[in-house]
């Protein structure tokens, strides 16, 4: 059975442009995903990457994807999947300028039955978009509360 879709929407008060920039720029990339090295290569086909320090402390790949269009600065779409990214699924990011901020809808579909990875971004996607709202309207990120 396919698994559903997941849809989460935000609303950020930033320029629109400011708020592409926060999905697409390795220092923003590197404040939410708390350090993870960002490269990207924006243009179909091109390769984007998250990397940093294994448990052990040898560097590991966390997350790897394809870019399949870019329409700057409203709508991104990628395929990406954890680790080398041999299962992977689809994100499209769409941006409208609105009155007093920008939406932002993330959809994350395409996810292959055995994707172990459904319920982790259920969870993450979230936080990630909490993490550069925050960013993006007061310039500090969000604060490990204890």
């Amino acid at each position: 059975m396919a698994k559903q879709p997941l849809v989460f929407t935000f609303y950020i008060a930033a320029p629109i442009e400011k708020v592409w920039d926060g999905f697409v720029s390795k220092e923003t990339n590197r404040a939410i995903f708390m350090g993870a090295d960002f490269e990207l290569d924006l243009r179909p086909g091109g390769v984007m990457t998250w990397s940093g320090p294994g448990k052990d402390g040898r560097p590991m790949r966390y997350v790897t994807g394809e870019v399949l269009h870019v329409q700057a600065p409203t709508l991104f779409e990628y395929r990406f999947g954890m680790g080398d990214g041999a299962v992977k699924s689809r994100v499209t990011i769409a941006l409208t300028p609105e009155t007093e901020a920008v939406k932002v809808v993330v959809t994350n579909d395409e996810f292959a039955d055995d994707d172990p990875a459904y319920s982790q971004n259920a969870d993450g996607w979230p936080r990630i978009l909490s993490r550069l709202k925050t960013l993006l309207e007061t310039g500090a990120p969000l604060q490990n509360r204890s």
